[in-house]
């Protein structure tokens, strides 16, 4: 298949979300902020068509026992009880690959993935400025199978996270994160191991994350030297103090100040990579709560992947490495 190809896959994959979606009756909302749609509703959708994914050999998450299911928030498609990772790649046309390559983390509190929001509409911004992005469909905390029970438990979940945030402690983290560690892990291998076919420079692979795919990503930074990515973005993740290694990556990172999950804490990750003479810049937005990923909004925080684009460029990752392989 080629490039070109594999591009039109990517979009396709896409398509068919925005498809599903609309079959669920809001497609009007598809073009509509969370604050103009005022639809926070979870309504179930069918599971769509995934033909780009690329299962990544991690195995069925332990102990499962509920099926992968979908439904429709915002506007937007999320999946949850994912027990099987998969890995979808969203590759620009030939003229205008860079080489560089990102792995994209959605978020949902490891309990369910945003799939669109913070997941193929990032890679296709990505693809777009010439960099491969693959979606990463990370395996997932199981929760109850019926919608009611769902709900009331995301609800309990966010009161829980807003009432006290969780610490970024390295070592708990990468127990407890085990599964996804080994599914991020994966994904660096296959795109690696895919560098040629793909257009990609092994070397300049990094990883982007949401909230929870924000904690996935540094703590896949932190534990899995030999997965390490070239560079990082967090997006509204939890900002405590860490030890971060002697060659950790540039690191992005975006916050607003009305985050009700991490706002509430120190800058101290940001003090820990300045401490270590790391590259790290921090965009702070008054406003624009959580999980803004790429909805529309009227904030300064929807200039956040502007940002990020530049921040890679200012890196050499938006122009063709000097013997890069493609």
């Amino acid at each position: 298949m080629t490039r070109s190809n594999r591009y039109r896959c990517g979009q396709a994959a896409l398509n068919v979300l925005r498809a599903c979606a609309a079959a669920g009756a809001l497609a009007a909302c598809m073009l509509l902020s969370p604050a103009q749609a005022q639809d926070d509703r979870l309504t179930p959708v069918a599971t769509p068509p995934q033909q780009s994914a690329i299962e990544l050999g991690t195995g069925p998450l332990p102990g499962a026992r509920a099926f992968e299911a979908w439904h429709s928030q915002y506007g937007s498609l999320f999946a949850r009880n994912v027990t099987v990772a998969t890995l979808t790649p969203f590759l620009p046309n030939r003229d205008k690959a860079t080489g560089a390559a990102v792995i994209v983390a959605p978020g949902g509190g490891f309990r369910t993935l945003s799939m669109e929001n913070e997941g193929t509409e990032v890679a296709a911004a990505l693809a777009a400025r010439g960099v491969a992005a693959f979606v990463l469909k990370y395996r997932l905390n199981q929760t109850p199978a019926d919608m009611t029970s769902f709900e009331r438990s995301m609800k309990e979940m966010f009161s829980s996270v807003a009432a006290r945030p969780p610490r970024m402690d390295s070592r708990t983290a990468a127990a407890e994160l085990a599964p996804q560690i080994a599914d991020a892990s994966a994904a660096f291998a296959l795109v690696r191991s895919r560098a040629s076919q793909w257009g990609v420079d092994p070397r300049r692979v990094g990883m982007v994350g949401f909230s929870a795919g924000a904690m996935l990503t540094l703590t896949t930074t932190l534990n899995a030297p030999d997965t390490r990515p070239a560079f990082i973005g967090l997006i509204y993740g939890p900002l405590a103090a860490v030890t971060p290694p002697a060659d950790a990556p540039p690191m992005f990172v975006a916050l607003a100040a009305d985050d009700p999950f991490f706002a509430k804490s120190d800058f101290g990750l940001i003090d820990s990579w300045r401490a270590a003479g790391r590259p790290v810049e921090f965009h702070f937005y008054e406003q624009g709560g959580h999980g803004f990923g790429m909805y529309p909004k009227t904030t300064t925080s929807t200039g956040w992947f502007d940002a990020f684009a530049r921040w890679l460029a200012m890196h050499g990752m938006l122009k063709p490495a000097a013997g890069a392989a493609g």
